[in-house]
């Protein structure tokens, strides 16, 4: 519904004659009228947009669009593609790996045996130590490092090693082995014990980084 809407007369009239007749005249032809449409006697007023300033809005928009946000998405989503194919290489070599580790393990079995048979020797000498019996620990170990079964190990371990990190664990392992042997030679028990740990330590992190920690009993 349209609504005649009055702007104050007085603020937009010049000083006029005292004249009620001109004052009146005056006023019929000089008072402004707005019509706008309104609900409840409200007046609204929409902004005036010019195609100027609404063509630098789109110019503005667009280019916003394909040097921020559109430039970062495309860009996110390039690294994000070689993230994925980076991951999806390293997943196949490792598979790889996996199952040639297995298969070796698997067509090694005399290998494996020795490997056991380790395992059982550090069981006897750590109960032995524990009871503070060197003399049967020395039973199990021998005098010195080159006893038949510590080379059988060794070749063992060398076949089933392919990082440098599982090497790395097989050279911790034969130097506390040889610190165990010639502490348990001297009857020295502390020594004993922390050399003990410290082979055992190094086997065990060893079988877990080539997955035979599965494949042997007792660890």
């Amino acid at each position: 519904m349209a609504t005649v809407c009055l702007s104050n007369p007085k603020s937009f009239l010049p000083s006029l004659p005292s004249s009620s007749s001109t004052t009146s005249s005056s006023f019929s032809t000089r008072k402004q009228i707005i019509v706008c449409k309104a609900e409840n006697n409200v007046c609204n007023f929409s902004p005036i947009i010019s195609k100027r300033s609404l063509s630098i809005s789109l110019a503005s928009s667009l280019l916003l669009s394909l040097t921020g946000n559109g430039t970062f998405n495309a860009n996110a989503a390039i690294l994000e593609a070689d993230e994925d194919d980076e991951l999806m290489e390293k997943v196949k070599k490792d598979r790889k790996k996996r199952l040639e580790r297995q298969g070796i393990i698997g067509s090694s079995s005399k290998e494996k045996g020795y490997l056991q048979d380790l395992v059982y020797k550090l069981s006897k000498v750590g109960q032995a130590i524990e009871k503070n019996d060197l003399s049967a620990a020395s039973s199990v170990l021998g005098q010195n490092t080159d006893a038949d079964w510590v080379q059988k190990v060794n070749s063992a371990l060398n076949k089933f090693s392919g990082s440098d990190e599982e090497k790395s664990e097989i050279d911790s392992f034969n130097s506390s082995l040889s610190s165990l042997v010639s502490s348990v030679t001297k009857n020295d028990i502390e020594g004993s014990k922390t050399a003990f740990v410290a082979s055992a330590s190094a086997f065990e992190k060893w079988t877990t980084l080539t997955g035979l920690i599965e494949e042997l009993k007792g660890l």
